[in-house]
């Protein structure tokens, strides 16, 4: 079986915004009612926050590597 699959950059950013907005409802929502959140809520949040902290840094790695690429095959190109 071959199985393809794409994922546009656009794509990938529209969908961390959205986690990330998901997230920040969330802790919002926990906030509005502190006196009713349990300890498990509180994990829970903290799980999804440092999941999107955990993308957030994967994305901005492969930004670093993509523009790495793209510099060393500037460079050579101006070197032949």
């Amino acid at each position: 079986m071959k199985y393809e699959c794409s994922l546009s950059f656009t794509d990938l950013i529209k969908n961390y915004a959205k986690l990330q907005s998901d997230v920040v409802a969330k802790v919002k929502q926990l906030a509005s009612s502190i006196c009713q959140a349990s300890p498990g809520k509180f994990l829970l949040v903290q799980f999804m926050m440092s999941q999107v902290t955990q993308m957030g840094d994967s994305i901005s790695n492969m930004i670093a590597q993509v523009n790495s690429v793209i510099n060393n095959a500037v460079r050579n190109q101006k070197s032949t």
